[in-house]
């Protein structure tokens, strides 16, 4: 650790910020749903995800070193490189938390290292093939994996719980809600916090404080671990409500089927070292319940903004990051620049958000005119969605059980005994 220089622990410090900034722009992946179905109560739900995500992050390291050695080109890299694309992606990973956007925290911490390193060693210190097979493929797969998935899951949830008892079936799901929730949180952790963990690496090579090809030391592994955690904890509640209310209205059923198809998704990505989109996969999964149960309604002008987020990622942040590069290569007063820019735009987006105020007590107020109309995709969908337990025999009861129309003009008829 001879060469641990300053500049190499300001990249350490600012990769934990930026895996903190993770933790609670991504807490809604694995909680909205069962936060916004009553499952669980925020703070408790929050509680669970911070500490399976520390759970998560010392189950695997495939992510990491898919970040660390695969993406770009170790040897062209310096710490000032990654310290300029960790400023990239805090920077949209805060923009999008404000606006209450779920994008991928994984795909900005990629595009601020594209962006830094062609701003250093030009377009050749970037891997082309593994950005398209374990980055750009995985992103538009992710999504649509999980959504078809939770949408058939959900048509099966309904048709076989057509018989069950209504309140004691919700009861079921409830609880699995809370278990399938626990297994995303897990799944965050072996995926998102490896992420961090492959950039600690990737400096700390480039710093020469450790040998190329080399696996993260333990302690950034318990760092990165740690410092998602705490911002799991700390609970992005603006983008819990757009994820739990604003996308869609979700009863226990689809919680549960759009939560398992999700950690399905991220589990086996994270098995196969793709560096996916937890946000993504489970923004998909919570659209494909949403269409899977017949009379629900995907809000799509929320839908097409979150899509619109998703593809400015990679490119804002990499830009940003290419701006903060060119000023670092100004020398130590550049660097220092950028560092005061961070903190200093970090500071004024958190009093912007000050102005109104999301958390714990209000995450699940929805105001009704979020509300639009059934589109014509929602309209389709539910024609051929089998109705949910119940729904036909209280709509039966009710038309028995209502009075039969009357005409004013016409006098009630006598009866006579």
């Amino acid at each position: 650790m001879e060469n641990f220089s300053l500049i190499l622990a300001i990249v350490v410090v600012t990769a934990l910020a930026f895996d903190f900034t993770n933790g609670f722009h991504d807490t809604a992946n694995a909680m909205a749903t069962t936060i916004s179905t009553g499952a669980l109560k925020p703070k408790v739900a929050v509680a669970m995800s911070a500490v399976l995500n520390l759970v998560g992050a010392f189950l695997s390291v495939e992510v990491a070193n898919t970040i660390s050695k695969g993406l770009v080109d170790e040897s062209g890299i310096r710490p000032e490189v990654i310290f300029a694309a960790l400023v990239g992606a805090i920077l949209w990973n805060l923009l999008t938390w404000l606006v209450g956007l779920p994008s991928s925290s994984s795909h900005a911490l990629m595009g601020g290292l594209i962006g830094a390193a062609v701003a250093s060693a030009g377009f050749g210190s970037v891997h082309g093939d593994v950005l398209v097979t374990k980055v750009l493929i995985p992103a538009i797969a992710a999504p649509l994996v999980a959504g078809l998935a939770a949408m058939f899951a959900t048509r099966l949830t309904y048709r076989l719980g057509r018989k069950a008892d209504g309140k004691a079936s919700e009861k079921g799901y409830r609880a699995g809600q809370i278990a399938s929730a626990g297994l995303v949180s897990l799944a965050h952790g072996t995926n998102d916090a490896q992420k961090t963990m492959g950039i600690i690496t990737l400096a700390l090579v480039a710093g020469g404080s450790l040998a190329p090809d080399s696996d993260p030391p333990m302690w950034v592994i318990l760092s990165a671990g740690i410092a998602i955690a705490m911002g799991t904890y700390l609970g992005g509640w603006r983008i819990i409500r757009t994820m739990g209310k604003g996308l869609t209205d979700l009863q226990p059923q689809q919680g549960f089927a759009a939560q398992t198809s999700a950690a399905t998704v991220i589990l086996a990505s994270s098995h196969l070292g793709f560096s996916l989109s937890t946000t993504h996969s489970v923004s998909g999964s919570v659209m494909g319940a949403g269409l899977g149960r017949k009379g629900g309604v995907v809000r799509w002008s929320t839908a097409t903004r979150m899509f619109i987020a998703w593809g400015l990622t990679l490119p804002a942040a990499a830009l940003v990051a290419a701006l903060a590069e060119w000023v670092c290569g100004f020398g130590d007063w550049g660097t220092a620049l950028v560092a005061v820019f961070l903190v200093v735009s970090s500071a004024a987006i958190w009093k912007i958000s000050r102005r109104e105020v999301v958390d714990h007590t209000n995450v699940n107020d929805h105001d009704g005119a979020d509300e639009e109309p059934a589109g014509v995709v929602t309209t389709a969908m539910a024609a051929v969605t089998p109705p949910p337990a119940g729904t036909v025999t209280e709509d039966l009861s009710a038309t028995i059980s209502a009075p039969a129309p009357t005409d004013p003009a016409v006098p009630p008829a006598k009866t006579t005994v």
